[in-house]
């Protein structure tokens, strides 16, 4: 099992760019985050990445106003042009950091448009980023979020995620399943692995209900992940949490310092 450390959300201690040698001295090899071109020029994440020496396993397409609200540009047919401008901007940045992956928040519901309608506008832009991602070998994954705390999010369950994937007939487009998004709107995290293995492209953890680092809540994260494991995936799992300790540091300790920068097998981790 490979983790990547998500530097939205985790050493918020410090600014965006020192996150990445934070990440670095915490023992991980590799990191993810969000756009991050609302914090920081691209060319400063760029030399941010290399002078840590960590691997970018993910990050986000251009989702927006992430503290105002939004949750992505790709099903907003008035937001359309502002996804595609940024497509090839994080396309060159995956490229130059050797990132393989890259995540597209659909977007919110919008009152008086029919879902359905919405969501041939996201399918049309995802393949849009899909075709322009696969010149570099670079994938794409589409993730369903929880409606508790993102509003009238358009993909909300796991069956939801892989349907839409499956109808952009890209064959570098996955689902990125996050089980904490999972259980707190379906549960049933390990039959959903199961039957769903093969469309997923990348995993991101925390516990439920709070948000905090795994052990802090109700997954029982040592059979999910043994199970992940079992399944054969090989992928990165990303820590996308709110640490519940008082620094980012603290919350690492389920997670063994060998682990995090070489991987390792779930029965490594402390949990």
């Amino acid at each position: 099992m490979r983790f990547s450390a998500n530097l939205s959300i985790l050493f918020k201690e410090v600014p965006l760019l020192e996150r990445f040698g934070r990440a670095r001295e915490a023992g991980f090899s590799a990191v993810e985050f969000w756009w991050p071109g609302h914090e920081a020029d691209p060319g400063d994440v760029e030399r941010a990445v290399k002078d840590a020496g960590v691997e970018v396993a993910l990050f986000n397409f251009d989702a927006g106003d992430m503290p105002g609200g939004d949750r992505g540009l790709v099903g907003n047919p008035d937001r359309t042009g502002q996804f595609r401008e940024n497509v090839p901007v994080a396309v060159e940045l995956a490229r130059s950091v050797g990132c393989r992956r890259l995540n597209a928040l659909v977007g919110h519901e919008i009152g008086g448009m029919e879902r359905e309608e919405q969501l041939s506008v996201a399918r049309e832009n995802v393949a849009f980023a899909a075709d322009r991602a696969a010149e570099h070998g670079i994938g794409v994954v589409v993730e369903a979020v929880n409606t508790f705390e993102n509003g009238p999010y358009l993909l909300w369950t796991t069956a939801q995620a892989v349907g839409f994937v499956e109808s952009v007939r890209r064959s570098n487009v996955q689902i990125q399943h996050d089980l904490y998004h999972m259980q707190r709107m379906e549960g049933n995290l390990v039959a959903n692995l199961r039957e769903h293995i093969g469309r997923i492209g990348h995993v991101q953890v925390a516990d439920s209900p709070g948000r905090g680092e795994p052990g802090t809540g109700e997954i029982h994260y040592p059979y999910v992940l043994a199970e992940l494991e079992r399944l054969g995936y090989d992928g990165f799992i990303g820590l996308e949490y709110n640490p519940t300790t008082e620094t980012t540091e603290g919350s690492f300790g389920w997670i063994p310092e060998e682990v995090r920068a070489a991987g390792g097998a779930a029965a490594d981790l402390k949990l």
